[in-house]
């Protein structure tokens, strides 16, 4: 039998005769489930804003992207097509054709950037889920989709065959310009729908169909900015990126979903550890209850610990005493937490206690690894802390003589 680990949970059960200490444990020990339950919480809601706002960013963005490797476009040649088609795991890919312009309409200018897509970009990407008025672009015609921000600041509505917007972009070559109006290509576009993605997306881009935007760039036919891939459900990513860049070269460099968005991302993760550390900081002042408590039953177990010194026990089984109830208290504290925890989150996604908006509520998502994070959290912390208390037992302290 351990002895000290015995003692320990006899300790960690029983009462003292000094109500101060009892109170004072108490204290240490709802502060450490206190501490637990604010930490899961906390990381559980930034993991349900991180889910929040990645699907709108995400819901566009394709499985793989091809993108130049240096300069804005590069040449997708027949042949390098058909190779790209026989690829088994690419369900369908899509030509892009992407540049900044200036789009002008009822005598106001905006700048934001077109993006030409062909006829296989609503079976990549879902941007039928966005539209939130009028409908898709048409290939082969005038038409154009732009995002609410783009819509507002040019006054812009839907169907508006009697104004046109005009697509102004510098036409390409070099030397000085001695005209403005050869200085410019353009085309006139009427705006078939609102997009809705997020605020960065709806206040930059408009949308209109490749050949057009081929050729308002003076693009050549088999030149575009970037490919867009749809994976097949089950297919293995880095295999299907192996074969790509087989067949592409080193003119384009291939992102998945996580790297297309990589600045959100080390945003959301930097945020996540910030609101970690200082609720790690929160767990530290809670802890250091608990080494109050271990000091005070110490001082009030003199006499007891006295006569387990003479029938035998050593100052190292005495401290692990200490070292285990304090050990014991800082983990039994963080599963009841953790347990707390679970249910505050599992009530907020089945009843929205707690709302952003009148039909909004606060996103929270329960993780496995947020649920072992705390837990390691507050136990190594919980080891610490009872290390602490536990070494200012000394022979001098418990023999009384």
């Amino acid at each position: 039998m351990n002895f000290p680990l015995y003692i320990a949970k006899r300790y960690l059960r029983s009462k003292s005769s000094n109500n101060a200490i009892n109170f004072i444990t108490i204290i240490a020990a709802v502060g450490v489930v206190l501490g637990a339950a604010s930490l899961f919480i906390v990381l559980s809601g930034f993991a349900g804003l991180k889910d929040f706002t990645l699907q709108f960013s995400t819901i566009i963005d394709p499985d793989l992207k091809a993108e130049p490797a240096s300069g804005k476009s590069f040449i997708l040649d027949a042949a390098t097509s058909n190779k790209l088609q026989e690829i088994e795991g690419i369900a369908s890919y899509s030509k892009i054709i992407e540049e900044r312009v200036i789009l002008a309409f009822d005598n106001k200018n905006y700048p934001a950037y077109i993006k030409g897509v062909d006829e296989n970009y609503g079976i990549v990407n879902a941007i039928d889920s966005v539209i939130v008025q009028g409908s898709w672009i048409n290939q082969g015609t005038n038409q154009m989709i732009s995002g609410w921000g783009v819509s507002s600041q040019l006054s812009l509505g839907v169907l508006d065959y009697g104004k046109a917007v005009t697509i102004y972009v510098p036409k390409p070559g070099t030397g000085q310009i001695t005209s403005t109006k050869n200085a410019f290509n353009s085309i006139q576009c009427v705006n078939v729908g609102l997009f809705d993605i997020n605020e960065t997306l709806n206040d930059t881009y408009v949308y209109a169909p490749f050949e057009i935007t081929q050729e308002l760039l003076s693009y050549k036919p088999s030149q575009v900015s970037a490919l867009e891939f749809k994976l097949n459900p089950n297919t293995d990513e880095e295999t299907i990126k192996q074969q790509l860049q087989n067949i592409l070269g080193n003119t384009v460099v291939l992102k998945n979903r996580a790297q297309l968005n990589d600045a959100l991302y080390k945003m959301l993760n930097t945020e996540n550890l910030a609101v970690y550390l200082i609720f790690t900081l929160v767990l530290i002042i809670a802890l250091f209850n608990v080494i109050g408590s271990i000091i005070m039953m110490i001082l009030d177990k003199k006499k007891t610990l006295s006569t387990l010194f003479k029938l035998g026990a050593s100052i190292k089984d005495i401290r692990r005493i200490f070292f285990y109830q304090g050990s014991l208290m800082a983990i039994l504290g963080g599963i009841i937490g953790i347990v707390l925890g679970l249910v505050i989150v599992g009530l907020q996604q089945a009843f929205a206690l707690v709302m952003i908006t009148p039909s909004l509520p606060y996103p929270v998502t329960i993780t496995i690894p947020n649920v072992f994070l705390v837990l390691i959290t507050i136990s190594v912390l919980g080891v610490l802390a009872s290390k602490i208390a536990s070494v200012r037992i000394s022979e001098s302290l418990i023999d009384t003589h």
